[in-house]
């Protein structure tokens, strides 16, 4: 596990997200897609889903909107680490250098353009890569770092793929700088427990797809074939103690705890899982988290904390001395935790969320 911050310090200078319109519970049920008591059992009011935008391209409006946000010229990115949870739209084909090409503009721009494939954890990992790359004493002071997702059938069912949370289309992106920002990086900490990878892997053989038929994602049949093998009390003591390690001992390297948090912004999960996950074990209140928001949003596979402390920031509901958790968790498994500290309260409006084309702004959502 990462500790609490060394070396030059490091700030978030701009953070956004752009997301399509939203669906509600009440449309999903009507088409079929999810049942009445399933969906009321998630707690989730409506889900953000693409009519025509790919996940590149969301993560690429994102990124432009984080990038004026933080007064960033696209030479002063040194790194653009993209992350996806999902199918990307093309096979063989790298969007970590799409979004840097519609991002920082068609001129050769010298800095590595990557992917980070860590599930739902990707943007917390990519956090965590960039502040190393940032210290490690490259030329250039900013790093971009981008998720975009679209979880479209038939491969993916949004409602019922991963029964407890629904997953939502969008992008989301972060500049990490050492020049300076709204927020200070006061530390992250990740933790990783491997025995656990075999919860979204279950029984099913490692081979090709030879049928010609996109295979489903069914992660509840996953989850019933590892636990039956390994044993729930087992899996709920590794999960717990990632957990508690991350969140936890990662709070108390900096000498807090979880009431020196004024607000979390946590995973997009169903209303149970977060009860069970984070309300319940550690004290955090609803209401001090991103749920009254999330719930209208969905997941967003590694963009939930981008978008979440970006939501924060436009709402104005966090100030300068206010210290705020992002929290992750991805499958594998791996749990993060990043603090960062307002020092300024940025005058970001929600409608600047809208890309500076007119062809693109209609059905931006980013007001919850």
């Amino acid at each position: 596990m990462d500790g609490y911050e060394t070396g030059a310090p490091l700030f978030v200078a701009g953070c956004a997200s752009w997301l399509p319109p939203a669906v509600s519970a009440e449309q999903a049920v009507a088409a079929g897609e999810v049942t009445a008591r399933d969906a009321a059992r998630t707690g989730v009011t409506s889900v953000t889903v693409s009519t025509g935008r790919s996940a590149p391209e969301m993560a690429a409006l994102a990124a432009r909107i984080a990038l004026r946000r933080a007064e960033c010229p696209p030479q002063d990115v040194g790194l653009v680490l993209h992350a996806s949870l999902y199918d990307q739209g093309h096979d063989l084909w790298a969007p970590a250098s799409y979004v840097q090409r519609r991002a920082l503009g068609e001129l050769p721009v010298h800095a590595p353009a990557m992917e980070v494939k860590q599930v739902s954890n990707g943007g917390m990992a990519s956090l965590e890569l960039a502040a190393a790359y940032l210290r490690a004493g490259t030329d250039r002071p900013a790093a971009l770092l981008t998720s975009g997702d679209v979880f479209a059938p038939p491969g993916f069912r949004r409602w019922t793929s991963d029964p407890g949370t629904v997953y939502a289309d969008g992008g989301a992106a972060l500049v990490l700088s050492r020049e300076g920002g709204f927020a200070r990086l006061l530390g992250h900490f990740t933790a990783s427990e491997p025995r656990l990878e075999g919860m979204h892997r279950g029984d099913a053989p490692f081979a090709p797809e030879t049928s010609g038929l996109r295979r489903v994602v069914d992660l509840d049949r996953c989850k019933r074939e590892f636990l039956a093998a390994t044993g729930r009390a087992a899996a709920v003591a590794w999960v717990g103690g990632g957990q508690r390690r991350t969140l936890v001992d990662g709070l108390a390297a900096l000498g807090l705890d979880v009431g020196g948090v004024a607000r979390f912004v946590l995973p997009h999960l169903g209303g149970r899982r977060l009860a069970a996950t984070y309300f319940q074990p550690f004290g955090i209140a609803p209401e001090q988290s991103t749920w009254p928001w999330s719930r209208s949003i969905g997941h967003l596979g590694g963009g939930d904390q981008f978008a979440g402390l970006a939501h924060l920031v436009e709402t104005k509901q966090v100030g300068p001395g206010d210290r705020v958790a992002l929290v992750g968790v991805g499958a594998g498994f791996s749990w993060s935790c990043a603090v960062v500290e307002v020092l300024a309260c940025p005058d970001w409006a929600v409608s600047d969320t809208w890309a500076d084309d007119a062809e693109e702004a209609p059905g931006a959502r980013t007001d919850g």
